[in-house]
């Protein structure tokens, strides 16, 4: 039973919505470039930061993105957030050369009580720098794996053509419609003229 309810959240919340944002013909480049975005924002050390480092980027970047696509790659990246800060922290304290930050109970303790001593700034600080010295290297890296996917994914489920130099309609499929000033004799003329 478990398995059936988170399956039809994982359809619903994630399937539909990347099934939506294909089937309207954004192009690849521009899909790929926002999940990678959203992805490498989504993993940002600090929880709770990287829907509004998203809405940021978004605004910054305007057309240069797609606002669906970061925020649906953000929503993904959650769980993987959780999993990166320490592997971030401990490649911060490797740059700076600072001592390992000790992850015991007592640590937590003083993070949650709000009795942050300085080496828990400290190592903020450092998963902080762990993260922006990594993001460029993992958004071009994700950049890189995405964009063949996109391009298999969009060819597959688009409704309309990526260039907008195609046009939309095949020139058989076009219909003028009658106007009340044009003849109804002309109308039929012009709508098999077009077959």
């Amino acid at each position: 039973m478990a398995t059936t309810g988170l399956s039809i959240w994982f359809h619903n919340k994630i399937v539909d919505p990347l099934l939506q944002i294909l089937s309207r013909g954004a192009e690849p480049k521009l899909l790929a470039f926002s999940a990678a975005l959203g992805i490498t924002f989504g993993v940002f050390p600090i929880c709770g930061v990287t829907v509004f480092l998203c809405g940021v980027a978004i605004a910054l970047l305007r057309s240069l993105c797609h606002a669906p696509s970061v925020m649906l790659a953000n929503f993904i990246a959650t769980p993987i957030e959780l999993s990166l800060v320490i592997p971030f922290l401990r490649f911060g304290e490797a740059i700076t050369g600072g001592e390992h930050f000790p992850l015991t109970s007592d640590a937590l303790k003083k993070v949650l009580t709000g009795h942050a001593s300085k080496e828990v700034l400290l190592s903020i600080a450092h998963a902080l720098l762990g993260w922006v010295i990594a993001a460029p290297f993992l958004l071009a890296t994700l950049y890189i794996l995405f964009l063949p996917c996109f391009k298999i994914l969009v060819r597959k489920f688009t409704s309309v053509p990526l260039s907008p130099r195609k046009p939309l309609h095949s020139h058989s499929e076009i219909r003028l419609k009658a106007s009340p000033s044009t003849p109804p004799m002309a109308t039929n003329f012009a709508a098999v003229s077009l077959k």
